[in-house]
């Protein structure tokens, strides 16, 4: 496999199981991953597949014990705590076994390493990961205001565009690019809020701020009656509007971004931004039914997206040496 060409023989399954994970799991972050030329692919396979190891403890799905349950989320914080141990442990140079577990961390560690990619980013996202669970002293299911709502994505969302930068390359500074790149990570989030309301709300979660919602006459039990009946709500309709138009601004942010990166690299993110924010057209093309509804991106519009900046990833091989 050519993208791992250069990384040490003894670390290739470990990529390779990142590498399925983002395949199984991230279906617009994998397409996207592959218009990266293949020396970038390894690295950004990796931090997904640390990013997916953490959010599959935070789900914990496929166990027998009751959702929602006090011995799920103990056994969710116990899980994070071991996790976040074998991080430091790893990043500390200590040696790590054979399991699933610790090949995702192993390919994580030389990703980090080759690139230098701040520490602090990972415990970042561990915190905000806490932040899900109930029973974490950390632990928040509602958001007033999106300021608060901010400090919980930086560690969920902004810090994985922080990660990706050193791997990803720029043309300017490091510095520069870094609250664009911050801002792209905003967006995607925000724009899987606003697609998920309706799953998150069943979870007893409300991401979108409270004060935001309020200001055009949305409560919590608005929210749920639209749940339970599938009706929309023109007060619904009116705050989705305005948060989609919040989420575009800051896409519009993130784009200066992608100029600042390796020219090799931009078909990349651009498809990434592209197709995320298509999923805010899809809300609004469905009539903001996103309490009875999930939004997605048909296949063919994927395709659309991604075939001419695959022409011009090629092109732009070709021609940046």
């Amino acid at each position: 496999m050519r993208e791992l060409d250069g990384i040490d023989p003894e670390l290739h399954e470990a990529y390779r199981i990142c590498r399925e994970l983002n395949a199984q799991h991230g279906k617009t972050y994998f397409l996207a991953t592959r218009l990266l030329p293949t020396d970038k692919r390894a690295g950004v396979h990796a931090l997904y597949g640390f990013a997916r190891m953490v959010d599959d403890i935070v789900d914990l799905e496929g166990t027998d014990i009751a959702v929602g349950s006090d011995e799920l989320n103990a056994r969710r914080i116990v899980e994070l705590d071991v996790i976040e141990s074998r991080v430091r442990d790893a990043l500390a140079g200590k040696p790590l076994s054979d399991s699933v577990s610790d090949q995702v961390l192993s390919a994580l560690c030389d990703t980090v390493a080759r690139y230098d990619i701040p520490h602090d980013y990972f415990f970042a996202f561990m915190y905000s990961m806490r932040m899900d669970i109930p029973g974490s002293p950390m632990f928040v299911s509602r958001y007033r205001t999106m300021e608060q709502l901010r400090e919980y994505m930086y560690g969920s969302a902004a810090v994985i565009g922080l990660q990706m930068l050193p791997i990803l390359g720029t043309v300017v500074e490091r510095s520069e690019a870094e609250p664009p790149a911050a801002a792209l990570g905003e967006a995607f989030q925000l724009t899987n809020f606003i697609r998920d309301m309706g799953e998150d709300l069943d979870r007893d979660r409300i991401y979108l701020p409270t004060d935001e919602l309020a200001a055009f006459g949305v409560d919590e039990e608005l929210l749920r009656w639209c749940r339970t009946t599938g009706n929309v709500d023109a007060r619904v309709t009116r705050a989705l509007a305005h948060l989609i138009a919040v989420t575009r601004s800051i896409y519009r942010t993130s784009d200066a971004g992608i100029e600042m990166l390796d020219p090799r690299v931009r078909p990349s993110m651009r498809t990434a931004s592209i197709l995320y924010g298509r999923i805010l057209a899809e809300v609004e093309s469905q009539g903001y039914r996103v309490l009875s509804q999930r939004a997605t991106v048909p296949q063919w519009t994927r395709a659309r997206v991604a075939l001419p900046q695959f022409a011009v990833t090629g092109w732009k091989r070709a021609t940046v040496r």
